[in-house]
């Protein structure tokens, strides 16, 4: 058995972390027009925010080459000249007074490990030295890639190079890749991101769970609030009364962990009652008898009784949906790793939305496309793999192979439980860029065992997260508001090609993430990789659409108008799945040993004196991303815990008392958190604002604010279509002490 790497957690030194916000010199504009009473800007860049992943167009205003304010782009078809409260709040962390300064290395001295502050040729060498020996022993397969954020693209194209092709992402299993992957075995195609949904024209919202107004994605809420205001009825199927639940007609808050049987009902009164769209799901679906005799005895009544909702509301929804047809729309979600049934789960909102007709109709689902002049991939081009001056693995003898048939991106607990096993064959390098895996994996324990196996992580960040605590290398890379990344041409409703591009320069010997890689592409034997600088490499992929660098960088954004958004009378649909047609009852699940049609599983039951643990996030705050965020701090500075008004005086709660939680586990929480009794939450559910409970003391204002979710979970609920991990069958109480 190999010995096991004890590997601590270091805290970084406050000499290797910014200065005090004063020190800074936080921007504080004093010239004003007299005219118009506002700040006069020296200049006004357009760029892309990075606060979250939805990556809206945004004019930066600056003076005296500081950041003092943040607008929506008004042509950017993401944030229609409108921010979302944390991108106003971006310049939050360009002057975040605990952003890494410079590159770090652990060493042991005298016998304690600590950090040290490296040039970034040390670093660079040190990463490529051990890269080579660790690739010589183990292979390519042996490293990792863990990521989050758009700059990512740059090192995914150095490691493909190298022979290094394993990549993962918490936003698949820890978010979305249910999503996917039902609509996929459904009709073909993922839904999207952002998504494919015309909410704006929908006269009918069915929200499962979606906080949409509290997970403020900027055009989606936007397009809410146009829905709202057409007279869109919303139906928001919660434990907790959402702000969405406030805009809804009916709120229906479920029991946890029912949600499966509650569409199922829906489903089940749709065929019974002959109110789908009979002529679309003629034409364009198969397995329909298939789809009736798996949901035959999802009754009304039965729902009910699982579920808790009144049988004339399950009925009247399922009957509006009916109505409503093409124009309603039953929202799929984005964080849908729930109870480990979730792949079913958004298999059922596929079904649901085939049935009323929706697919491509205004209201329901749409097609999106790309800016058609750009190729499909803006990655750097194509290189055949390096031999460098060391013996490495170019081609890695294990290609990864998840144990989940569905899983088409790799799992990130899989890595984990990988790393731990060492089988089927070993992987002993982390490199984690922009993603703090300690509090976004779910059973922590279990993440950091995986981090005592290995050899060697390299952490890439611009604040020290808890992940970086653990690394042998911190390399400090700056922020969007100081950097290019690659041109953003996703898929959307308005094909569009947008820049992200520096607005002020880096602070402290922090460097953008191209730069970091072609640093390292040199030291790892590839120094023609990179070989054009990153003006030259967005330039001539302008030049495809017979637009320039300096173009993009005046306007921000290019675009053509929507086209095709929906199907057209008498039109052919083709699917790209088995049968070529909508599956309501999937082949494919079938033929793996699944149900092709879902079947409703209840999830554990609460233990007594346990409340199922919930939790989502709030619209000043991406999850941990913005904790330590000065500006956003301001609007939320720590979470509290939703607990029922009358459960909680059963327990003898006090509201605005801090505790202590205890999960089932008998996992406590290393912090307290703050009490909110309220009407507004079931009984048997406590719900918080995840990204809070920072335990790292170099993030100042974060620090011990508040409970980190992810500390009280401790089991996680796979699905074994595609391995998500349902982090919501976990349970606390609560303790003073």
């Amino acid at each position: 058995m190999a010995q096991v790497n004890r590997r601590k957690f270091l805290k970084i030194s406050s000499a290797f972390l910014a200065s005090s916000a004063a020190g800074l010199g936080w921007p504080l504009i004093t010239k004003t027009s007299k005219a118009q009473g506002i700040a006069e800007p020296d200049r006004i860049v357009s760029t892309t925010c990075e606060i979250c992943f939805w990556r809206c167009g945004v004019d930066a205003y600056v003076r005296d080459e500081k950041v003092y304010k943040l607008a929506g782009h008004k042509d950017h078809p993401l944030s229609n000249g409108k921010l979302c409260p944390r991108g106003n709040g971006g310049q939050g962390l360009l002057y975040d007074p605990n952003r890494l300064k410079h590159p770090l290395i652990r060493e042991t001295v005298n016998g304690k490990e600590q950090f040290r502050k490296a040039s970034w040729d040390e670093a660079t060498s040190l990463i490529a030295e051990r890269f080579g020996k660790i690739t010589k022993q183990y292979g390519t397969e042996s490293v990792v890639m863990f990521s989050h954020g758009f700059g990512a693209s740059f090192f995914k194209t150095l490691f493909s190079a190298y022979g290094i092709h394993t990549f993962s992402a918490p936003s698949y299993a820890q978010c979305r890749g249910p999503r996917s992957e039902a609509f996929k075995l459904t009709f073909g195609h993922a839904i999207g991101s952002p998504e494919g949904l015309d909410i704006a024209n929908s006269r009918y919202l069915v929200l499962l769970g979606s906080h949409l107004g509290e997970n403020m994605h900027n055009t989606a809420v936007q397009d809410f609030s146009s829905a709202i205001s057409k007279g869109c009825e919303v139906v928001v199927v919660d434990p907790r009364f959402s702000v969405a639940a406030g805009k809804a007609k009916h709120w229906l808050p479920i029991k946890p962990g029912t949600d499966l049987a509650l569409l199922r009902g829906w489903i089940h009164i749709l065929l019974k009652e002959k109110r789908y769209d009979i002529e679309f799901i003629e034409q364009n679906a198969v397995g329909l008898e298939e789809l009736w005799q798996g949901v035959k005895y999802a009754t009304p009544e039965q729902t009910y009784a699982i579920t808790g909702i009144p049988v004339e509301q399950i009925v009247q929804v399922a009957r509006d949906l009916g109505r409503y047809g093409s124009s309603a729309l039953v929202h799929p979600g984005r964080h849908v790793t729930w109870y480990g049934d979730d792949t079913q789960r958004e298999r059922a909102i596929a079904i649901l939305n085939a049935l009323i007709g929706n697919y491509r109709m205004p209201g329901g689902i749409i097609r999106q496309e790309k800016f058609t002049p750009i190729k499909a991939t803006l990655n750097q081009e194509k290189f055949k793999p390096y031999k460098a001056d060391f013996p490495v693995t170019q081609n890695a003898s294990h290609t990864f192979q998840s144990r989940y048939p569905f899983a088409s991106q790799v799992p990130a607990n899989e890595i984990v439980d990988q790393t731990i096993s060492g089988s089927p064959y070993p992987v002993k390098s982390w490199f984690v860029y922009g993603t703090n895996l300690i509090q976004s994996l779910g059973n922590q324990p279990a993440t950091l065992k995986a981090l005592q196996q290995l050899d060697f992580v390299v952490a890439v960040d611009v604040l020290p997260a808890e992940i970086t605590g653990y690394a042998d290398v911190i390399l400090p890379e700056c922020t969007y508001l100081e950097r290019y990344d690659d041109l953003d041409n996703r898929t959307y409703r308005t094909p569009y090609v947008a820049i992200r591009q520096p607005v002020v320069e880096p602070l402290y010997e922090s460097k953008p993430g191209h730069e970091i890689a072609r640093l390292l592409s040199e030291k790892m034997g590839m120094p023609d990789l990179f070989k054009d600088d990153i003006e030259t490499y967005l330039n001539k992929q302008l030049k495809q659409m017979d637009s320039s660098l300096d173009e993009l960088k005046k306007v921000g954004v290019l675009k053509v108008s929507e086209k095709n958004l929906y199907r057209q009378p008498g039109e052919a649909l083709q699917f790209k799945t088995p049968s070529g047609k909508i599956e309501l009852a999937s082949s494919r699940l079938r033929e793996a040993g699944f149900d092709a049609v879902p079947q409703y599983q209840p999830p554990p039951e609460n233990p007594p004196g346990y409340f199922r643990l919930l939790y989502g996030r709030a619209p000043m705050h991406t999850f941990g991303r913005t904790a330590n965020n000065r500006v956003l701090g301001e609007l939320m500075p720590e979470n509290e815990l939703w607990v029922n008004q009358v459960a909680g005086r059963d327990m003898k709660l006090k509201h605005g008392e801090y505790v202590y939680l205890v999960n089932q586990d008998g996992v406590k929480s290393t912090t307290k958190i703050k009490i909110r009794l309220t009407e507004r939450i079931r009984p048997d559910a406590v719900y918080m604002v995840h990204g809070f409970g920072h335990t790292d003391a170099r993030l100042e204002f974060a620090y011990q604010r508040g409970v980190n979710s992810s500390d009280m979970i401790t089991q996680l609920s796979t699905d074994p279509i595609m391995g998500a991990t349902g982090m919501n069958n976990n349970f606390v109480t609560f303790t003073r002490s």
